[in-house]
């Protein structure tokens, strides 16, 4: 019996698009994502570097950009949060069925200009939902890493096999069932986090 929630954030209920930043980027004269690249903003999402050091080294290897340009393509993955997805979290909520808490792989660039398009009031409602509310880049842990599902399993005392987690990356999924947490890959465009209720 399910009575744990875990969901990530990042197109489960803010819709990304994941190729944005690399098409933005291309003007800067990246061609494919480098090795160095994705080692950097690995670090920066565990928070290993302080969003001014994480400009400061994209500029290194983009010198032809400016920051405001480099932050503004960062940002370019953020879309819209459906106003549907805010009340069907905020209704599961006040049903108060299942322990509820949100683990997302992001940063303080994108969390920040979250807020900014959400609209503060917004995202403070979204936040009030979930008993914790835990970002890669606070925690210093990041999926699919088996240790960050560890850590929220041993912070809260949840049971893995009384618990689901929701996320859209397969690899994230995979890795939290094989500790014996449940698991739904949620496939964007075909399946929407409003429908949980018919898979519990």
């Amino acid at each position: 019996m399910i009575k744990n929630i875990i969901f990530d954030f990042g197109d489960i209920f803010i819709n990304l698009d994941k190729e944005a930043t690399f098409r933005e980027m291309i003007q800067f004269g990246l061609t494919e994502p480098t090795p160095e690249l994705v080692a950097l903003a690995k670090e920066y999402e565990i928070g290993a570097l302080s969003s001014e050091a994480f400009i400061k080294s994209l500029n290194g290897i983009f010198p032809k950009a400016t920051p405001q340009a480099l932050t503004k393509a960062w940002n370019a993955i953020i879309l819209d949060f459906p106003e549907r997805r805010l009340r069907f979290i905020e209704e599961l909520h006040r049903e108060d069925n299942y322990r509820l808490l949100l683990l997302s792989n992001t940063n303080e660039l994108h969390i920040n200009y979250v807020k900014e398009t959400m609209g503060i009031e917004n995202y403070e409602r979204f936040k009030a939902c979930f008993e914790q509310f835990y970002l890669s880049h606070e925690i210093n842990l990041r999926k699919p890493n088996t240790d960050i599902y560890e850590f929220v399993l041993k912070e809260n005392a949840l049971n893995a096999s009384e618990t689901l987690f929701i996320d859209d990356t397969k690899e994230n999924v995979d890795s939290a069932r094989r500790l014996d947490i449940h698991g739904w890959h949620l496939q964007v465009g075909e399946e929407d986090i409003t429908d949980l209720k018919n898979r519990l």
